[in-house]
């Protein structure tokens, strides 16, 4: 009898955790389903790419009437890394929410080819 094989987990970079945590409930909850159509292999009902600016990141996008809630994710090897987390008030995704995704991005690129090496 085959094994049935776990969805990938989900790794959260740097304070990504804590700040989708103080997110209202609805937006958490439709993240946690967008992040575990990602974990499926399924395509997420709101995403875009963030590139050229973040080349292999994606956009998880949700709002409510005060804010626009967004998530930076990368996918690689059956993994799926959350690198960023933010709310906006314009449709405008802000430099520094970017140099966040780009940072974290290249530090986690820099921590998988030092495990590899292993």
């Amino acid at each position: 009898m085959p094994e049935s094989s776990s969805p990938p987990d989900v790794v959260f970079e740097g304070n990504s955790r804590a700040i989708i945590k103080k997110f209202p409930r609805e937006v958490r909850e439709n993240f946690g389903g967008e992040l575990q159509r990602v974990q499926n292999g399924q395509l997420p009902l709101d995403s875009a790419p963030m590139a050229p600016t973040l080349r292999g990141v994606f956009e998880l996008r949700d709002e409510d009437k005060d804010f626009w809630y967004r998530v930076f994710y990368y996918t690689q090897d059956g993994m799926v890394y959350v690198l960023h987390c933010f709310k906006k008030k314009t449709n405008t995704t802000t430099q520094g929410d970017i140099e966040i995704g780009r940072k974290r991005l290249s530090d986690l690129k820099e921590r998988l080819r030092k495990t590899k090496k292993r």
